[in-house]
Order: C-alpha cells, then structure tokens, then sequence
C-alpha cells in the first residue's frame, strides 16, 4: 500500500483497486485461509479501497476426476491500459533458480522490483544448507510431488523438473552470500531498449 501511495502523491484524482486472482478448493483449505487473511488486511486499511477483481478459491475452482484445479494459474496487466488478463509465462525472469531457491529453503515472499529506478534488486540472500539435499534428489516424481508441494494434483507439468533443479542450485550454493553475492551487494537488473532484463553494475563496484 505505502509502495503504490508513494507514486500518487500528487495525484488529484483517481481510487485505490484492488484485484485478487487465484488459488481454488485445494484439499488442505490453504487458498481459503490466504483469501481470508488477505481480505481482512485490505479491510483493516484506513484508505478507501475498491475491490474490482475477485476470482478466487471456489470462483477459481474446476473439478475433474473428482480432484479440483485452479482455472487460471496467472495473469498480467497491461499497465498502460490497467487490462488484466490471464496469462501464462515462458520466462520467469533474471536469476530464476536463485530466487526459487531463496524460497524453497523457508526465505518469505518479497518484492524485487524497484519501480522508482525500474530495476530488479535480487539479494543478497543467505540461506542454511538445504536438509537432506542429496535424498531428495533420489526421490523420484511421486515423493517429491506428495512432499514438496502444497497441492501436489494441481501442480504444473514442469513442477517436478522445477524442483529438482532448485534442489541442484541449493546444494551446489550451500552459503550464497560467499559464492554468488560477491562484496555483499545485491544483483541488479534493468530493461534494455529491446524490452529484455540486462545485467548491470552495482553502484561502487
């Protein structure tokens, strides 16, 4: 909220909107509890808030086999025109198997898009050695899709693939702060003129 205010400042007109798309009927009831807590956050804002978009849990839901799927796994927004639409992404991004690895080892759910310099801040991070790295690694699909997941039959086809290469990059960087954040500085990135994410210098390196 304090992000989205800071770049309104001056604005004489307008509302704040909120859209919320995601999660569906999951066994463990996790989309439930997530849409809850998110509501009640918005609801306790002292600011007037608009809730335009809500396509969550049951309203995201489709059953098949008797095991239920979210409809709509992500969206983007045109943020020229405000159009939200579902969409599906082949690139995830600069340093994809790092920021996923951050996760799977227990790091929480950060930003790291600075829009006031348009630049992705990644890191640095630290982590502790992934537990028994080396048995899940031998696990095959079926382990690693009951334990590793939340919802393991809505899980994407890539999932498994995604897991085991995350599991990888977290053995071989045991300690990230000595092997990939050189002088403790963050990994910064920035749109070229072609619309694609470049890697450049931190400030004093």
């Amino acid at each position: 909220m304090n992000s989205i205010k800071s770049f309104s400042d001056h604005a004489q007109c307008g509302r704040l909107e909120v859209h919320l798309v995601g999660g569906f009927s999951d066994d463990r009831q996790l989309s439930q509890k997530l849409t809850h807590q998110l509501l009640s956050e918005f609801d306790r804002q002292e600011d007037d808030i608009h809730l335009v978009t809500l396509c969550v849990t049951e309203l995201n839901d489709r059953e098949e086999n008797e095991n239920h799927f979210p409809v709509i796994y992500g969206i983007a927004v045109n943020i020229k025109t405000a159009e939200i639409y579902r969409a599906s992404f082949q690139d995830r991004g600069p340093e994809e198997q790092l920021r996923a690895a951050r996760t799977l080892a227990g790091g929480p759910m950060i930003s790291i898009y600075d829009a006031e310099t348009e630049q992705l801040r990644i890191g640095p991070y630290s982590w502790t050695p992934f537990p028994h790295v080396d048995f899940w690694l031998h696990q095959d699909d079926k382990q690693i899709l009951e334990n590793l997941s939340t919802s393991p039959l809505a899980e994407p086809p890539h999932f498994v693939e995604h897991i085991r290469s995350t599991l990888m990059f977290l053995k071989k960087h045991p300690s990230p702060a000595h092997t990939l954040f050189s002088g403790n500085k963050a990994l910064l990135y920035k749109k070229n003129e072609d619309g694609l994410w470049e890697k450049i210098s931190s400030p004093g390196s």
